[in-house]
């Protein structure tokens, strides 16, 4: 048996998810880096590794908030797994831009590996996707806000 039971990182899971939700729609990211300890540790395959809650918020604070990723406002979980002997949870992350105005649907998918630590709080966050893929979606996304504008 690990050394937390699967509920309390269900729940732990779930509080980490409900914060992205809210973030992702007020843009400020600070209760979702709560969901992180002091010393966490976050890989994310573009940006590099940021050590510690501090450094997580000022980087997504200022990532999600620059002008293009500021429309990528909701992150719903398709699927996840979870390891409660280990305390690892793997999850599949939908990454979905605003409406570009014509109803049509703009999502790229990555995978994020969560390690739970206790008390609500996560110690490792490494998230992983194709670049290429992202930059796709993003493109059909603009070239849709800018046929939408136009009408």
């Amino acid at each position: 048996m690990g050394e937390f039971t699967r509920d309390e990182i269900e729940q732990a899971f779930q509080t980490f998810q409900d914060r992205a939700k809210a973030a992702g729609k007020s843009h400020d990211w600070n209760e979702w880096s709560e969901c992180f300890t002091e010393d966490a540790d976050y890989y994310e395959h573009h940006y590099g590794r940021m050590k510690g809650r501090a450094e997580i918020l000022s980087w997504i604070q200022s990532t999600m908030n620059e002008p293009l990723f500021a429309e990528m406002t909701e992150f719903p979980i398709d699927w996840y797994m979870i390891d409660e002997e280990r305390g690892w949870i793997m999850c599949q992350v939908a990454n979905v831009m605003d409406d570009p105005g014509d109803g049509s649907d703009h999502r790229e998918y990555n995978w994020t590996l969560l390690h739970y630590a206790g008390n609500g709080q996560f110690s490792y966050e490494e998230d992983m996707y194709n670049p290429t893929e992202f930059g796709e979606m993003v493109k059909t996304w603009l070239s849709a806000k800018k046929a939408a504008t136009k009408q």
